[in-house]
C-alpha cells in the first residue's frame, strides 16, 4: 500500500492531461463519499436535532426568502 508521501509524489508527477483526469475522478469520488456520509448521518439520526431546530425557527418566521 502507498503512503501519503508516495501518493503526493505520484500526483505531482502527473502530466497535465492525467492531472485533469485525476481531478475529475477525485471530484466525483469526494462527492460520492460526502453523499454517503450525509445519508448515513441522516439514517442514524445525527441530523435530527439540527433539522428540528431549523424547522422550529422556520415556524417562528425566522427565515429569509430566496
Amino acid at each position: 500500500m502507498s503512503t501519503i508521501k508516495e501518493i503526493e509524489k505520484a500526483i505531482a508527477n502527473l502530466k497535465p492531461d492525467e492531472m485533469a483526469r485525476f481531478r475529475a475522478w477525485f471530484e466525483e469520488f469526494d462527492a460520492a463519499t460526502w453523499d454517503s456520509q450525509m445519508e448515513e448521518d441522516a439514517r442514524s439520526g445525527k441530523l435530527d436535532r439540527v433539522a428540528e431546530k431549523e424547522i422550529n425557527q422556520f415556524k417562528k418566521g425566522n427565515f429569509k426568502s430566496l
